[in-house]
């Protein structure tokens, strides 16, 4: 398994459904056995542009172990998943 790095950026929308879209994107890594180290909620902040004509998005930041499929499969549901604004998958060097 390798040590990836996942941001992603959620429309601000209520408390719930923001706790709601955050466990079931985990879900995703957690349900094809990888292992989620941390989720950091960096809060809702101002975007520098409009994205999906959103001004405003929930940032998150969560490591996780996981293998090439299970990436694979958490880049597709998020690329669909139309409370995701924005992700960004980085592969974390072996140290």
């Amino acid at each position: 398994m390798n040590k990836y790095e996942i941001m992603f950026i959620l429309k601000s929308n209520e408390d719930e459904a923001i706790k709601k879209e955050v466990s079931e994107l985990k879900s995703i890594i957690t349900d094809m056995k990888g292992k989620i180290e941390s989720v950091d909620e960096m809060g809702n902040r101002k975007l520098a542009y409009p994205i999906k004509k959103e001004q405003n998005g929930y940032y998150y930041v969560m490591v996780c172990l996981a293998d090439k499929d299970t990436i694979s499969e958490f880049d597709r549901k998020a690329r669909i998943n139309e409370n995701v604004i924005r992700h960004l998958i980085i592969k974390l060097d072996e140290e």
